[in-house]
């Protein structure tokens, strides 16, 4: 089903079917301060979770004036930079592979597949990137974004947990993909940083139709109104609120659980968070996807994710509504 999320703005969720409409007025030094996320973008109220939603404390949503020009972000003629952070404390994924050895840029093994090819990618498009499932190694202020790639469960210690929030109100980027997720369900901030959501569960891996809800952002502007790919397609809660929705999975091929979703299952998202910038997709499970083994809709999952990453950058616009 098409999604209701028309505008670029997510639906706020509503805890009955009746909901109507919620309006934000226009936001103020004040309002920003204390996080409502609005950035006086108007909000339908959907189907679930009203009474729920969080503002997490920090100035989030759409608004561009929830961001910090504070150094973090790319600047022209500054070299682009980015760390891949892998470490997972719970299942691990097979795009994935193999846990990674100490220290920074360890030798990767064959099946360290996602990896490898987001390094890839981003050498195609000028940008070094590091990587680590190190937390000793987990120092971000060289890189205009960080890239969660399904790390999950408690990835991150107190001090890399600080690292991470200091990084983000000094105008960093966050990328999160697809098991990213999983982690930190015990740290609110980083709830937040997701678009107050997290994940519930999934249906087996299979093929779906993603749906192109927002086509003004960089990173769906090339694609077409629907498309298929094949994911294992999250449930989530929290549901995501005061974020821009870029793409959704029709609910017929999804088995959306209605504690999550209802008639809305969103997969790609943006927004401003505390002073930085996060671009988030629950897409990228398949090996597949990060391999050059054929899978429909690779194509525009891998453009998807280069063109998230470079507006979390600063490199290109970001989060276009």
């Amino acid at each position: 089903m098409r999604s209701l999320l028309r505008s670029g703005v997510a639906l706020v969720a509503a805890a009955a079917l009746g909901a109507g409409i919620v309006l934000a007025g226009t936001a103020t030094g004040a309002d920003k301060g204390n996080g409502n996320g609005l950035g006086g973008q108007p909000a339908t109220a959907s189907q679930i979770y009203l009474d729920e939603i969080k503002d997490y404390g920090v100035c989030r949503g759409a608004d561009p004036s929830c961001y910090h020009e504070w150094g973090n972000g790319w600047t022209d003629g500054e070299p682009k930079r980015i760390l891949i952070w892998s470490r997972t404390a719970g299942p691990r994924h097979a795009h994935l592979g193999s846990p990674l050895a100490p220290g920074l840029n360890p030798p990767l093994n064959a099946n360290n597949v996602a990896q490898s090819a987001l390094i890839a990618w981003a050498a195609e498009r000028g940008i070094a990137a590091d990587y680590t499932e190190d937390l000793s190694q987990f120092r971000l202020n060289n890189y205009q974004a960080v890239v969660f790639l399904s790390s999950n469960r408690d990835t991150l210690d107190d001090t890399a947990q600080t690292a991470l929030m200091q990084y983000m109100r000094g105008g960093g980027g966050f990328v999160g993909i697809h098991n990213a997720f999983g982690a930190e369900y015990s740290w609110q901030y980083y709830e937040g940083l997701l678009g107050g959501a997290n994940f519930y569960n999934h249906g087996p891996n299979r093929d779906g139709t993603v749906e192109t809800i927002n086509n003004r952002d960089v990173s769906t502007s090339f694609m077409p109104e629907t498309w298929a790919f094949k994911d294992e397609w999250y449930n989530l809660t929290p549901y995501p609120s005061f974020v821009n929705v870029l793409l959704e999975v029709d609910k017929a091929t999804s088995e959306a659980t209605p504690a999550g979703h209802g008639e809305s299952h969103p997969v790609s998202w943006c927004q401003y968070y505390d002073g930085g910038r996060s671009w988030l997709t629950t897409l990228g499970h398949d090996a597949a996807a990060w391999t050059d083994a054929p899978l429909p809709g690779d194509e525009f999952f891998k453009q998807h994710v280069m063109e998230g990453l470079e507006s979390a950058m600063g490199i290109k616009p970001f989060c276009t509504v």
